[in-house]
């Protein structure tokens, strides 16, 4: 029952480190939310403005005192940063806007919605997780290079093995319980 019990947390660790393509954007269809539509540029610059404009739902504009902006950057390393909340500026009510600054080494960001209306109640935007999914210029996933803007990318001629910081705890950490696990039998 170990071994099984093992073999299964490796999977799926294996799993959830290759579910996501590099440099394939993700966004969630606002269908049926407080959202109407959402401007943004499909690439994010590291190191430059990255911009937001949420448009309201006319029914939700009138409604909503705060749209907060709740970002996530991961870096090229493999490491993400905790999540950051920004609150977006009402430019009349229906229209919000807000951007923040992704770091030189920023792989993509991932965000999320929060609505607080004047009842106070809260809508957020998918209902769990993170939504969208951006992409820079300059990213590595893990196994490859991509983006438009090469100049981060490591030099060919390097025969150094790059491997991220969370692939490899996660891998040591399965290999570690599932050793564990097989050891008790």
């Amino acid at each position: 029952m170990h071994k099984f019990i093992a073999v299964t947390i490796v999977a799926i660790l294996a799993f959830n480190v290759a579910a996501s393509e590099g440099g394939v954007n993700e966004e969630t269809p606002i269908n049926g939310t407080d959202i109407e539509s959402i401007y943004y540029y499909h690439v994010a610059q590291a190191g430059e403005a990255f911009s937001i404009k949420v448009n309201l739902t006319e029914e939700a504009g009138n409604n909503v005192t705060e749209v907060s902006w709740i970002t996530q950057v991961c870096i090229n390393s493999g490491i993400c940063y905790p999540p950051e909340t920004h609150t977006l500026e009402s430019e009349n009510g229906d229209l919000w806007i807000g951007e923040i600054i992704p770091e030189d080494t920023a792989t993509y960001i991932n965000w999320r919605f929060e609505v607080l209306r004047d009842d106070e109640n809260t809508t957020k935007v998918p209902e769990n997780g993170f939504g969208w999914k951006i992409w820079s210029d300059c990213w590595y996933d893990g196994n490859n290079w991509g983006g438009n803007d090469s100049s981060c990318w490591p030099n060919d001629d390097s025969d150094e093995e790059r491997l991220p910081g969370f692939i490899a705890t996660l891998t040591l950490a399965a290999i570690g319980t599932a050793g564990l696990m097989t050891r008790r039998d």
